[in-house]
């Protein structure tokens, strides 16, 4: 039987890299899918190569009207929310003395504010669930000094933090619904792909065992995704999951 056989997910930022990737493992272990990105095409491109277990929806995560209305096509078809994957991100360069206000308040907006308003929309049809799973993307850039993308690393460390507080809160309240963060690190998606480009770099997924220093594949990223939507990852909430090929591990970008 597939490991996610009859659930309902959502993935934020699902037209392309991660957010692609997630989707298609998912609905590939039985879930039905809603691939959702702020562009519709690109996440209407994500479905049709799913198929039919696969619906795309326009979401711009920072808008509680765009979020009320996907939570409520879900509601239509399906009553309830198994599975919520808050991706969505930008990246915008900058460090204490360039960053702009502006650009600042943006990052946030999509990457810690989308974060709380989706999770607060999707409240009610994850409560509805049996065993439903929030799994939020953040970035070993929250663990890390990362001078050159501080709005970046100052959003995804405000996910870590409100990963723990709905986890605790869930247990607290009875809700069985479990809340995790999965911290990638330097993993082939567009954005990655930009920023080694400014770097003057380009580098390529390996076969087989990675190496030190190997980028990942949104693949690896993936798989760890599944574990958490899936019931195998019952007595796991509350957790900052690692996926980096031991770059945190040794202390160095």
């Amino acid at each position: 039987m597939p490991r996610l056989a009859n659930k309902v997910s959502l993935v934020t930022g699902a037209g392309s890299g991660l957010g692609a990737a997630d989707c298609e493992l998912l609905a590939a272990e039985g879930s039905h899918v809603f691939v959702t990105d702020v562009s519709f095409s690109t996440a209407r491109d994500v479905a049709a190569r799913i198929g039919d277990s696969a619906v795309p929806l326009k979401l711009d995560v920072s808008s509680a009207e765009d979020w009320a209305e996907v939570v409520a096509e879900v509601d239509r078809r399906f009553g309830r929310l198994d599975v919520l994957v808050n991706n969505a991100g930008v990246c915008l360069p900058g460090d204490v003395e360039s960053q702009t206000v502006d650009q600042f308040r943006f990052t946030q907006a999509v990457m810690n504010e989308g974060v709380f308003i989706g999770c607060k929309a999707a409240f009610p049809l994850l409560k509805k669930s049996s065993s439903a799973s929030i799994i939020n993307i953040s970035s070993i850039a929250s663990m890390r000094g990362y001078a050159g993308y501080l709005a970046y690393a100052a959003a995804k460390g405000a996910v870590s933090a409100m990963t723990k507080a709905i986890a605790a809160m869930c247990q607290d309240k009875g809700y069985s619904i479990r809340c995790n963060s999965v911290h990638p690190g330097d993993i082939e998606t567009p954005m990655q792909q930009e920023f080694e480009g400014r770097m003057g770099q380009q580098r390529q997924v390996p076969q087989g065992v990675l190496p030190k220093g190997a980028i990942g594949a949104p693949t690896d990223v993936a798989a760890l995704v599944l574990f958490l939507a899936s019931d195998e990852s019952r007595f796991v909430t509350g957790a900052e999951l690692v996926v980096d090929n031991g770059a945190t591990m040794r202390g160095a970008w």
